[in-house]
């Protein structure tokens, strides 16, 4: 674990206006938490607490916090906290806890996934599920990340908590819990048009038109039939009633 040395010295005042006049002076206010003693109030310079964080350095970085005009002079320290301006995002206020070197803590590292799943070369999809593993061990020992090598994994293969071997650290996590897996590529089928029955009954309908229309034809034809052979009948009955007179 890397250890970096942070200079801070005692905040003469506590309060808000005195904060705001230590951040417009270019230093943050901070404190210092932990081993049974009293909390104590510190100023810390903003660009050395930047360039920390631009290292890419954090809460599991040890940091050996430098006083001057302290009588302790040095504490080993952790950030546990940085308050940053909701609106700005500026750092406002940071919070580091004090620890002993000779005892275990325990401390969530990040998870850095290497490499390209072979899995997922084939068509497979890369899910990232576990990103931070809880472990124990001195601070000296803490891991900055913890690296898992993926290029092996195919389709349908997956890394849990239980594989990974790591020395001189205590896993605390969940042994069964999975920290990636490759999973097959998504498919989704286009449904299937069901038939519509709209198209069919035009044609019904067309058809029973057309049988009606015809039997109204034959009707018709049927009627001017019947006229016509009422009409000679009736020219008969005429000439009969003729040669009575």
């Amino acid at each position: 674990m890397k250890e970096i040395v942070l200079k801070a010295r005692p905040r003469e005042k506590v309060g808000k206006e005195y904060a705001k006049k230590l951040r417009r002076n270019g230093f943050i206010p901070a404190v210092v938490y932990g081993q049974g003693a009293s909390s104590l109030a510190l100023e810390i310079e903003t660009k050395s607490f930047h360039a920390l964080l631009r290292r890419g350095l954090g809460e599991n970085v040890l940091v050996n916090l430098s006083i001057s005009d302290h009588k302790d002079g040095e504490k080993k320290v952790l950030i546990r906290e940085t308050q940053r301006d909701p609106v700005k995002g500026d750092i406002i206020h940071v919070d580091f806890h004090e620890i002993s070197l000779t005892r275990k803590l325990a401390i969530q590292v990040p998870i850095h996934l290497m490499g390209t799943p072979e899995g997922v070369k084939e068509g497979g999809i890369l899910q990232h599920v576990l990103r931070e593993l809880e472990v124990e061990c001195l601070p000296t020992a803490i891991p900055e990340k913890i690296e898992v090598d993926v290029n092996h994994l195919k389709i349908g293969d997956s890394i849990h908590v239980s594989d990974l071997r790591l020395e001189d650290v205590e896993i605390l996590s969940d042994p069964h819990s999975s920290i990636v897996s490759v999973v097959p590529p998504t498919v989704f089928k286009e449904p299937e048009a069901a038939p519509v029955a709209a198209e069919e009954e035009p044609e019904v309908i067309t058809e029973k038109k057309e049988e009606e229309e015809e039997e109204k034809e034959k009707e018709k034809e049927e009627k001017k039939e019947t006229k016509a052979e009422k009409k000679p009948a009736e020219g008969g009955k005429e000439e009969q009633k003729k040669d009575q007179k």
